[in-house]
């Protein structure tokens, strides 16, 4: 199982809305980069993401995992970008802040903090491990 983080801004698509799709699930679409659009080609269904609210909040909220495959983007008209269906999983009991993340030594890796704008981007096994520990699960 590989381990990513999807970005996204709340007023586009909150984590409140992902928790009320459940299992069902929701589409990923919409973006726009290759190499975040590669990152979801490269998934396998299992594979878990951390849930991150971007621009004002700046904090991983929960946890989903892939649940469909890649295929086309039905919302590109260019026909050149994918996406993937991810479900619900659960909430981390403790949100972490961007902050509590640049003050760990343990995540000075992650992706999250090197290609920032990047939406769809990988998380080490111990980066994930870290970031669960400490939302508290």
């Amino acid at each position: 199982m590989a381990f990513w983080l999807f970005k996204s801004e709340p007023s586009s698509w909150s984590w409140e809305q992902q928790l009320q799709r459940g299992a069902a699930g929701e589409p990923w679409s919409g973006v726009r980069n290759f190499q975040a659009s590669n990152n979801m080609k490269a998934m396998q269904l299992g594979d878990r993401g951390f849930f991150y609210h971007s621009v004002r909040e700046k904090r991983i909220m929960g946890i989903v995992e892939v649940i469909g495959p890649y295929r086309p983007d039905p919302t590109d008209s260019s026909g050149r970008f994918g996406l993937v269906d991810v479900g619900a999983v659960c909430a981390l009991p403790t949100p972490i802040t961007l902050a509590e993340i640049k003050a760990n030594p343990r995540l000075s890796g992650m992706a999250l903090l090197r290609q920032s704008r990047l939406s769809v981007q990988p998380v080490a096994e111990k980066e994930w491990r870290e970031i669960c520990r400490m939302g508290g699960l």
